[in-house]
């Protein structure tokens, strides 16, 4: 998450693997492998991850393929 848009923790919604998979419409596993590249930040909690809600969005904000018009 960037500098400027960080919020106090008990203001951050956290979401499971699963959670995010389903708002990006992907697989559990393409979620993994976003956390382990550094891609999706993401904190760990036993043996599962929890992924900041913010940070789904501002993942799929920036992965916007925009159509150019000439």
């Amino acid at each position: 998450m960037a500098a400027g848009s960080e919020r106090p923790l008990n203001e951050v919604q956290f979401l499971t693997v699963a959670e995010v998979a389903s708002v990006m419409r992907v697989s559990k596993m393409t979620v993994y492998r976003l956390v382990h590249s550094g891609h999706l930040p993401a904190i760990r909690v036993g043996r599962s991850f929890r992924v900041p809600e913010q940070a789904v969005h501002e993942y799929l904000r920036e992965s916007y393929v925009g159509v150019e018009t000439a």
